[in-house]
């Protein structure tokens, strides 16, 4: 008997939305049979595009209700119960779908997400943590906007979740965990993160010290554990890089156009790298520390992005994530 598993989606909250979720979630039924949805927004928009060949492997959660970029979190949760965000949540915390993706405003997210879901057994707050492309590889890294500060003992939570998904998702039996830091020598960085490293040295996991921002890409570690602020930072100035080197690349490809040669060189050149480093492979930030599966994807990407992003929820989905985290911190905090 196969398994099917469902994703409540909300198409109405991300910048280029309804139609690039709308574009995702074809895309993402074209290619996996056992996967269903529930799409959440309007009705009428969903009907007027989606191919009627899908349509038994959809239903609709009809809202008009939008959380906008603008706004405030508390005001999203408090005012906007029917949003199409807030419902898709819902959804999850009812069981009728078993994880959520959202490209909407992530305050809103992540304050809805724990109020309606709350978190797992002995963790304060949840953490963004997502895949990020390097040398060969990719690491995982939290947490990436959910806590602009963090306590040195939320910081070993992240480390434990970020331990266990890696396992799973990554198949590795002892992924290697580390710290971002402003030095990889024991004296450097503030007492927080001293106090972070004290913990995950005298833990079970396997810690390897401190790297510091130049060696994310480095492959040195399987998991990079940070606050939010940090954390947000620095996957932006990655991005920022890519898009700043490939408008470069594609300059230069546009001056040697005279030369035909040289040209498909520098073209085939640009292909590679866009395909081994291209973010919206890796799009999908799952809000780890949660009763349930909830993925943001970044409000501007588009559809293929957003395609990755259902990706990742579906892999969480599969490896049952949640169960074995609640497992494993129980057996941590016994």
């Amino acid at each position: 008997m196969s398994i099917h598993y469902k994703l409540a989606l909300d198409i109405m909250s991300g910048e280029r939305d309804p139609l690039t979720s709308i574009d995702a979630a074809i895309e993402a039924l074209k290619n996996d049979d056992a996967l269903q949805l529930s799409l959440v927004g309007d009705e009428s928009i969903v009907m007027e595009h989606f191919p009627k060949e899908l349509m038994p492997r959809v239903d609709i959660v009809h809202t008009t209700e939008v959380v906008s970029m603008d706004d405030a979190p508390i005001d999203a949760l408090r005012k906007k119960k029917n949003s199409s965000m807030r419902l898709a949540v819902n959804l999850v915390s009812e069981g009728m779908a078993d994880a959520c993706v959202s490209s909407g405003n992530t305050g809103a997210l992540m304050a809805n997400a724990k109020y309606v879901l709350k978190t797992l057994p002995s963790i304060d707050r949840p953490a963004f943590m997502k895949a990020i492309p390097t040398k060969g590889d990719y690491t995982y890294m939290l947490d990436l906007g959910a806590n602009s500060t963090c306590t040195a003992e939320q910081l070993y939570q992240f480390a434990l979740m970020g331990d266990v998904v890696a396992r799973e998702i990554k198949g590795i039996s002892e992924p290697k965990i580390a710290l971002l830091n402003i030095g990889e020598e024991e004296i450097k960085g503030h007492e927080m993160i001293k106090e972070a490293s004290t913990l995950l040295e005298q833990s079970s996991i396997n810690y390897v010290g401190y790297v510091e921002g130049n060696d994310i890409v480095e492959n040195k570690a399987d998991v990079i554990v940070t606050d939010g602020f940090t954390g947000n930072i620095a996957i932006k100035a990655m991005e920022g890089t890519i898009e700043l080197m490939t408008s470069v690349l594609k300059e230069s490809i546009s001056e040697e156009s005279a030369d035909d040669s040289a040209s498909d060189g520098s073209k085939f050149a640009l292909d590679i790298f866009k395909k081994s480093i291209d973010p919206r492979k890796h799009n999908g930030a799952l809000l780890v520390g949660l009763n349930g599966i909830v993925v943001k994807s970044h409000g501007s990407s588009d559809s293929y992005g957003h395609y990755h992003a259902i990706l990742t929820a579906v892999n969480e989905v599969k490896k049952e994530i949640i169960p074995k985290l609640i497992e494993t911190l129980e057996e941590k905090t016994a």
